[in-house]
């Protein structure tokens, strides 16, 4: 830091803040202001950024700012020398007007530079352009940022003036900006900066604090105004008092991200208190109560050391009395409620089975081409019934049938229209009240599986069964009435149905070829949709590569064994690995030239070629040396392909290399005579057909 470099900090004080928007609007009200001040030069390379972001405040301390940017030389365009001077090298009225837009005279007009810009040439000033002061530089910066942050919904509000409106996310009341511990009396939504701030609305030890320097600002919060500033500090301090309160217990709170993120967002000084609620509850499914506790009242559930749900359950309160009783017992009066809600819920829905609920899907909607839920329902069961005939016997096809038949019946139950997140769980808990295998009652829970990136697929095979041919349903559909996403919008979730499909296929039903499954789908719809069969296959195959690339295969490496449309989506990480371990061959390079060779050879005949070699005309000796190695090489490696050794299989037809490029170097495919042409294109289609059983090896050729 040089001697009149200081350190800067800029707050934005408002009311309280959206608490799932706060860390986004943090992070970029601090990445914006430092973005700007650099590209001026008021911050260097090396300032330090920290980021400030409670409920009612945006902060940023930015270390090593200077007063002013140094003053730098820029070159400006002025126009076309045709255009600047007359025939007599004399300035043109349109010369002088610019330059006196510039701020100059038409005596710089002999300091001009002449360069070629294009097909002309043109006149060019050069000038030096004075720093920017910092108070200039932030006033540009802070009005960036104000009109660059990602705001969930804009408020109008009006200023004390009683005239002015003004926009943004929450009513602002305070502006405060120090460098170092100088003012800088910047302007921002109707307010000017100061250096006041204020601190917790009921744990300050002073209503407002004057803040001495920009590094005292944030232990002048903490010690003066009971408020921990920073967003990720914060977070820390809550997880920290979450593990020691539940480890006291000997338990352990639930892990949720973004439930973390929101309570942070929530208090400005956080303070874990231990509560709980009546051991009767627990009779309620766990994932119920936990999804209220947690959407509900923000609340930390406790889980054993098997996972399973306690009574006990943490509170991240923003008040910190010396004694906690009321604050505790006011929480635990609160869950009771909706507790007892959920119980209430549970109870009623089991008044009715599942199988009393499918007629009520009939009424419900599900789109306006493809009829009812109940319309759905049917068609899964359609589907997962041919998916059963590929995969296993008529139990399999009688459970897949059941499952397929139930559910969706939980749609219609009280607790997943209260708590819709529970769709399919609550369906499981129901078909075990029913009475129902476990099988189904698995199958129904994990139908919708898997939900995201990284899920878990469906335990068994009845509810595998069921998730592809749910999952199937709505592509088909979808696709079969053009209903396909477009740019960052898919409202039925397509992309992640493919991507579903395709691990499931990938992972646990490798056998079942994609074309197969597509076309049993199909028939379940009648004459609702058009046939979608080749742009779902497309969409289905371009999910899969870019999960692959995302898995860290190259795009060439993707592209190579996608190109064959593999149908066992199961052996496509295994013909991945073959084609890396090919490539890293000494004879990779050559083969995959001449394979791309070949192909276009083959795609520029205008004759039917055939994979047949007569042996009778083979002429030269590198044709036959050629035929007779593809003749040894062949059976060995189709019978490891077959095997599903795919390395092996490569690394056999590897050894053709020598061969090949004397084939190339001395026989002319394209002869005269008819008949020796057709049989060294045989010999090509022949040797092509076998190189590409793996993969398209020509798309490995630079």
């Amino acid at each position: 830091m040089t001697a009149n470099n200081k350190n800067l900090l800029i707050e934005l004080f408002v009311e309280e803040l959206p608490p799932k928007a706060l860390k986004k609007l943090g992070d970029a009200f601090a990445q914006v202001l430092v973005d700007s001040l650099k590209a001026q030069g008021l911050a260097g390379a090396d300032s330090a950024a920290t980021a400030f972001a409670s409920p009612r405040r945006l902060g940023l301390h930015l270390s090593d700012v200077a007063p002013k940017a140094a003053d730098r030389a820029v070159q400006q365009k002025l126009m076309p020398v045709a255009v600047a001077l007359d025939k007599d090298g004399n300035a043109t009225p349109a010369l002088l007007k610019k330059l006196a837009a510039l701020g100059f005279d038409a005596s710089v007009v002999a300091q001009l530079k002449r360069a070629p810009d294009g097909k002309a040439e043109a006149l060019f000033l050069d000038s030096v352009q004075a720093g920017a002061t910092l108070e200039q530089g932030l006033q540009k910066a802070l009005d960036e940022t104000l009109a660059k942050l990602p705001i969930p919904k804009v408020m109008t509000y009006q200023l004390a003036d009683g005239w002015s409106d003004v926009k943004f996310v929450r009513p602002a009341h305070g502006l405060l900006a120090l460098h170092g511990n100088d003012l800088l009396p910047v302007r921002a939504l109707g307010l000017t900066a100061g250096r006041e701030t204020r601190g917790h609305r009921f744990e300050a030890q002073v209503e407002r604090i004057s803040v001495d320097s920009a590094d005292s600002y944030a232990t002048q919060l903490r010690e003066q105004g009971a408020v921990i500033a920073g967003f990720a500090e914060r977070r820390a301090d809550i997880v920290r008092q979450l593990d020691a309160a539940a480890a006291k217990l000997g338990l352990k709170p639930i892990q949720d991200e973004a439930l973390l993120d929101e309570v942070t967002a929530l208090v400005e000084r956080p303070n874990v208190l231990s509560c709980q609620f009546e051991p009767e509850f627990l009779a309620v499914p766990q994932e119920c109560l936990i999804l209220t506790m947690k959407a509900n009242q923000k609340y930390f559930p406790l889980l054993d050391a098997e996972g399973k749900l306690t009574n006990h359950f943490l509170v991240v309160s923003n008040i910190s009395p010396i004694d906690a009783s009321a604050v505790i017992g006011g929480n635990e009066r609160v869950v009771r409620p909706r507790l007892s809600d959920a119980k209430f819920f549970f109870d009623q829905d089991r008044k009715k089975t599942l199988a009393e609920r499918v007629p009520g899907l009939a009424k419900v909607v599900y789109h306006g081409k493809l009829g009812t839920q109940g319309d759905r329902v049917e068609r899964v069961r359609a589907i997962a019934r041919a998916i059963a005939a590929l995969l296993g016997g008529p139990e399999l096809s009688a459970q897949v049938d059941q499952a397929a038949h139930l559910a969706k019946a939980d749609l219609l139950t009280d607790m997943v229209g209260e708590f819709p997140e529970l769709q399919g769980i609550m369906g499981g808990y129901y078909a075990r009240h029913d009475g129902l295998s476990e099988a189904v009652a698995h199958a129904i829970e994990d139908h919708y599986k898997p939900r995201f990136a990284g899920d878990e697929l469906p335990r068994n095979q009845v509810g595998l069964v069921v998730a592809m041919a749910d999952k199937l349903e709505t592509l088909v559909g979808m696709f079969g009435i053009g209903q396909l996403p477009t740019g960052d919008k898919d409202p039925f979730a397509l992309r992640r149905h493919a991507l579903g499909l395709v691990r499931m296929l990938s992972e646990r039903a490798g056998s079942l070829s994609l074309d197969a499954l597509i076309a049993a789908a199909v028939p379940a719809f009648g004459d609702l949709i058009q046939n979608p069969a080749a742009p779902l296959a497309d969409f289905i195959f371009d999910r899969l590569s870019g999960a692959l690339r995302d898995q860290g295969f190259s795009a060439q490496e993707v592209d190579a064994v996608l190109a064959l449309r593999p149908q066992r989506l199961g052996d496509v990480s295994q013909r991945l690995a073959a084609v890396r371990a090919f490539a890293a061959l000494p004879e990779a390079a050559s083969l995959a030239a001449a394979n791309k060779r070949i192909g276009n050879i083959l795609k520029k005949s205008d004759e039917t070629v055939q994979a047949a070699i007569n042996d009778a005309l083979l002429q030269e000796p590198a044709e036959q040396h050629l035929a007779t190695a593809l003749k040894n090489v062949q059976p060995i490696a189709d019978d490891l392909f077959n095997q599903g050794e795919y390395a092996a299989s490569l690394r056999e037809l590897a050894s053709l290399k020598n061969p090949v490029d004397a084939f190339f170097d001395g026989v002319m495919v394209n002869a005269e005579d008819a008949a020796l042409r057709a049989n060294r294109l045989g010999l090509l289609k022949s040797l092509h057909e076998a190189m590409n059983r793996v993969a398209d090896l020509a798309r490995l050729a630079s």
